[in-house]
């Protein structure tokens, strides 16, 4: 899929890479949109693969002495949902990322990378928007600042120059008159692009509306603001005819398209009614336990970006699988998932849609939970990854293995080692988990057999069988 990869271990040296080789080369930081639009040919002429994600320091979440709050480019959108600061005082984003894809798409998925993807439908630019926030670009000869309101000209288009990165994301927060709600519609409940979406963004004091920002996703080639919304709600009180009354200014805001998914009736009429959900839970009091205080990130002991453990030379991928030592010279153009089966001869990793929906091909690279298929191959030098085949402990079957065959949760068997990955994982993170927690961690992992009940069971004994382990 490319020629060239260079694993960056510095800001400094991927702005200067990216100089050097111009429009055939892309920054890749989470690389879940970028790795399948090459594939499918969305972007044309790329060569050149500058990957970031081994650079430390880039995935902080911090808020100033200036009340600034700043994301690096490699902040993902689990670090946001694990983010205490996000939830305190930019609850709408915090929404927004717990509604992307499934938690291994959540733990590659960079904030960065879904706005430079710049499709109107992404979750986290209308919440982003609402909240005025600004980019840092950098290149080799200059730095600006530009607002998100101003980075987008289109459909996938932005100002973004080719030889620029994305350094830093970052928006005043909010004061304590302002709440902020994000809701979408999409058309199954987790992994799915939004059909429409809203942020709304309000500041009530003396019972009065002193500031509302209310943005709309999917409802025009770029995000919108509702303004004539925003300017009626403006030092009134939200009573039940007032948030009518916005909804309706809102919905007329709207300029959808009619595809597949929904018409642009639909799209408009829905739009109205969830800013008025939007604004009713913010005069009602949001309630933030929607939404896990410590929710399920399969992300185990890989929060934080690691540099790689050995220098990477680009002529081998000196990698460690199962605890194994492994140097590759050849699959330097594959995805992960391929390097593994094809390379590693580690067969149990199953692909099953190749593009990030399914979970058959769930690993742990440097302890998150991913989608290996989403995975460029080269990613895997200096890393630790874990597969299916070393789950368990020697001769011994892992807990939740032995619970998937005593409570017949084994059907074809094909997506068994995906749902065997994230159940192992989410054990990592919560010793015995509600079933609540449960079917949260199997939200990326499709089984094309029949339901899940038995697997939910087995992830249910197994979290027993791990708690009597460790007690005995």
């Amino acid at each position: 899929m490319w020629k060239k990869y260079i694993l960056a271990e510095s800001i400094g040296a991927a702005v200067e890479a990216l100089a050097e080789a111009g429009e055939s080369a892309r920054i890749m930081a989470g690389g879940t949109d970028l790795i399948l639009e090459i594939e499918r040919g969305v972007r044309q002429g790329i060569d050149t693969i500058i990957d970031i994600t081994k650079i430390p320091g880039l995935d902080d979440i911090i808020e100033d002495e200036d009340g600034l709050i700043h994301m690096g480019p490699l902040v993902t959108h689990n670090h946001v949902v694990a983010s205490p600061l996000i939830r305190e005082k930019a609850y709408a984003l915090l929404q927004a990322c717990w509604e992307v894809g499934s938690p291994q798409i959540r733990n590659r998925g960079t904030i960065v990378g879904n706005l430079v993807t710049a499709s109107p439908a992404n979750d986290t630019i209308s919440p982003l928007t609402a909240l005025g926030a600004q980019l840092r670009l950098a290149s080799k000869s200059d730095e600006r600042v530009v607002a998100l309101a101003d980075f987008y000209t289109g459909v996938r288009k932005t100002i973004m120059r080719a030889d620029e990165i994305i350094t830093d994301v970052f928006f005043h927060a909010p004061g304590p008159a302002y709440g902020s709600y994000f809701i979408k519609t999409a058309l199954r409940k987790a992994q799915a692009i939004s059909v429409i979406n809203v942020s709304v963004l309000l500041a009530v004091e003396d019972d009065l509306v002193s500031d509302a920002q209310i943005t709309l996703g999917a409802a025009a080639p770029t995000i919108i603001h509702a303004e004539a919304a925003e300017a009626f709600l403006a030092g009134k009180v939200l009573d039940d005819g007032v948030i009518s009354k916005a909804a309706e200014l809102v919905a007329d805001a709207a300029r959808p398209i009619s595809d597949v998914r929904g018409s642009a009736d639909y799209r408009a009429y829905m739009m109205g009614v969830i800013a008025r959900r939007a604004m009713t839970a913010l005069r009602d009091g949001v309630d933030k336990d929607q939404i896990p205080s410590d929710p399920i990130l399969l992300m185990g002991d890989g929060l934080h970006a690691r540099a790689p453990k050995v220098p990477w030379t680009g002529e081998a991928i000196h990698t460690w699988i199962n605890g194994k030592e492994y140097h590759f010279t050849t699959g330097f153009e594959k995805t992960l998932l391929n390097l593994i089966r094809d390379e590693a001869g580690l067969t149990g990793t199953k692909e099953g849609c190749a593009e990030g929906e399914c979970g058959a091909c769930t690993v742990f690279l440097d302890g998150r939970a991913v989608m290996s298929c989403l995975v460029p191959a080269p990613r895997a030098h200096g890393a630790e990854i874990v597969t299916i085949e070393g789950l368990g402990a020697g001769d011994h079957l892992h807990p939740v293995q032995e619970a998937f065959i005593e409570n017949g949760a084994v059907q074809c068997g094909y997506c068994t080692p995906g749902f065997l990955m994230s159940a192992a994982k989410l054990l990592e993170e919560r010793q015995t988990p509600s079933q609540l927690e449960i079917r949260q961690a199997i939200t990326g992992n499709l089984c094309r057999c029949t339901g899940y009940y038995k697997i939910i069971e087995a992830i249910e004994s197994a979290s027993h069988l791990q708690t009597a382990g460790d007690q005995a």
